[in-house]
């Protein structure tokens, strides 16, 4: 595969490194395990909620890495028809992903490709999912253009990252990396974390309205994530539509 645009080498040596521990729930993705389920409880009504008909559906989730998310919606949408395309621009996770999917017996088509790549084949989906990805790519302003390039007509974008705030750097790498010890050190950069302002700019530029920007929260009382529609501080998420 061609590197494009957005690819960050070194972004995907240190992914791929952790490709075998990536469906372990204990492990150094814990902490992407604990955010999945209410993450994807979000995508599900969402998506719901915007298309009338929840059949012959088209989805792309981008940088799927070993496919928490792209082989639970590929579950959930098995009795609507609903095709799941996973891509990643690592070949190790895609592999992982893969594998996971044939032992769990669930229908995912996995390719090890990037989001120019899909633009440059003039594909379109109905749902575009953008998840914890761009916060590690190259010309992110340029990444989210290629993205909606791959919305159809009435398509719906979903992405989620770090917001670049105060409170970002001090939950998000401080508190994540260096005292919970959630994450390796090093994981994330602090400079490539996006406002939601900026990333609204940019969905705008796209030829795509923000439909909704929430927040995704963590309790520590409670060690779970929730939906809380006022704190963007951290983690959010924004849905965009044409």
């Amino acid at each position: 595969m061609a590197k494009g645009k957005t690819v960050k080498a070194e972004e995907i040596s240190r992914f791929s490194a952790l490709s075998d521990e990536w469906w372990n729930t204990a492990g150094p993705m814990a902490p992407l395990h604990k955010l999945n389920p209410v993450r994807l409880d979000y995508i599900k009504r969402k998506i719901a909620a915007h298309f009338k008909a929840l059949k012959n559906l088209n989805i792309v989730d981008i940088g799927c890495a070993a496919g928490l998310v792209s082989e639970n919606l590929a579950t959930w949408g098995a009795d609507k028809k609903i095709n799941v395309t996973g891509i990643d621009a690592s070949e190790q996770l895609i592999t992982a992903a893969q594998h996971h999917a044939q032992q769990s017996n669930v229908a995912v088509t996995y390719r090890h490709a990037d989001v120019d790549t899909l633009v440059t084949a003039k594909e379109k989906y109905d749902v575009v999912l953008a998840l914890e990805i761009i916060e590690h790519v190259d010309e992110q302003a340029h990444f989210v253009r290629q993205a909606a390039k791959l919305l159809d007509k009435n398509g719906l974008m979903i992405v989620s990252t770090l917001n670049r705030s105060p409170k970002g750097f001090l939950l998000g790498i401080v508190g994540a990396e260096y005292i919970l010890r959630w994450l390796p050190r090093g994981t994330h950069d602090w400079r490539q974390f996006v406002k939601p302002s900026e990333l609204s700019r940019w969905l705008s530029d796209a030829g795509l309205n923000t439909d909704e920007i929430v927040g995704l929260c963590y309790n520590p009382l409670r060690g779970s994530f929730s939906i809380n529609p006022s704190d963007v501080d951290v983690n959010y998420l924004i849905c965009a539509s044409r």
